[in-house]
This record gives C-alpha cells, structure tokens and sequence, in this order.
C-alpha cells in the first residue's frame, strides 16, 4: 500500500476545551520546536535546520500543540519507506509549563488517528532505557489503544560514534483509529 500525502495532509485535528490546539507544524514553528527539543534536557537536540525541514517536509505526520499561536509541545513522524503501513515517531515533547496534563498521550492519538486514514496501522519508536517518561508513554498509549506492545534491542550503544545510550524499538500495533476501538 502506498502512503498518500495529500489524505494525511487532510486529517483534521483538534482538541477541545482549554487545551492546546493540535495541528500540523508550518515552516515557523521550526525554531520552538528546536527549543522544545533542546528545553527538555532529554531529547538528543537536531539541528535546528532539521526542524525546519521536518516542518516542511514532514507536516502530514507531525502534530503541534498550540496555545495562544505558539508552539507548547509536538510529535515529529514520518512513514518508513521501507513499511509504508509503519509511522516511525522521531521526537515527542512537551514545554516545561504543559508537562503532567496528558498533553504527549493527546498528541500521539491525535496523530495516530490522522494517519490511519492513509492506512497506518503500526507504530514504532526508539527509547533509551533511562527514560522512564517515554516509555511509560508509549505503554499508556498502547493500552489505552488496546494494541500490543513489543520491545526488542535495535541501537548498540558502539553503534553511535558519539556517547549515546542504546536505543530500543518499541512497535504498537494495531494502532487503529479510537473510534473503531469503541
């Protein structure tokens, strides 16, 4: 199956009541989503010109958070090419301020159902196992999916030149929509 851009482009996303609105990042959102990043003190920090790119190019498959016009958290994705049934989340982060309201699991159902409508059904992320936070996250999500969640050793620590913990896959699957859960 083929991805189309143009269906995950058209997902419409909100979220009511005083929480932030979600929505897909634009070319200026770039440079707090690099702050977001580099704010957490978790998150290996990109270069800011990869958030750029990532908000160009990679739109359909990411989600902001918005409060007030600015960004106050998000989730960059893209569709593994080699798995085009498979989102693969590079990066999710709240701001310091909207941490502890539910706003990371939000955001990851928020996308999640977005893509299904281009026929996403499999979720996959890479954690260290020093972050408790992301990987109780991504357990919460595919609980509250009803999805399986497995874990298996993808990155060594010697496989990155650089000191950098190992890195294991988590997969989620099936990640169907939350109204077909129901």
């Amino acid at each position: 199956m083929t991805t189309s851009t143009t269906s995950l482009e058209t997902a419409a996303v909100a979220v009511v009541g005083s929480e932030p609105r979600l929505r897909h990042p634009r070319l200026g959102d770039g440079a707090q989503l690099w702050r977001i990043a580099r704010d957490s003190r978790v998150l290996d920090v990109n270069s800011s010109y990869a958030y750029l790119l990532w908000c160009r190019d990679f739109a359909a498959t990411s989600l902001v958070a918005d409060s007030d016009g600015q960004p106050v958290g998000f989730v960059i994705g893209y569709v593994r090419p080699q798995a085009p049934d498979t989102l693969f989340v590079w990066q999710i982060a709240v701001d310091e301020q909207f941490r502890g309201r539910g706003l990371a699991a939000k955001i990851l159902h928020a996308l999640l159902d977005s893509v299904a409508q281009a026929g996403i059904t499999t979720l996959e992320t890479t954690i260290s196992p020093d972050n408790t936070a992301s990987r109780a996250l991504f357990a919460a999500v595919a609980r509250q999916r009803g999805a399986d969640l497995r874990t298996e050793d993808l990155f060594a620590a010697p496989d990155f030149p650089d000191s950098h913990e190992a890195e294991q896959l988590y997969v989620i699957s099936p990640a169907q929509r939350q109204e077909e859960r129901r």
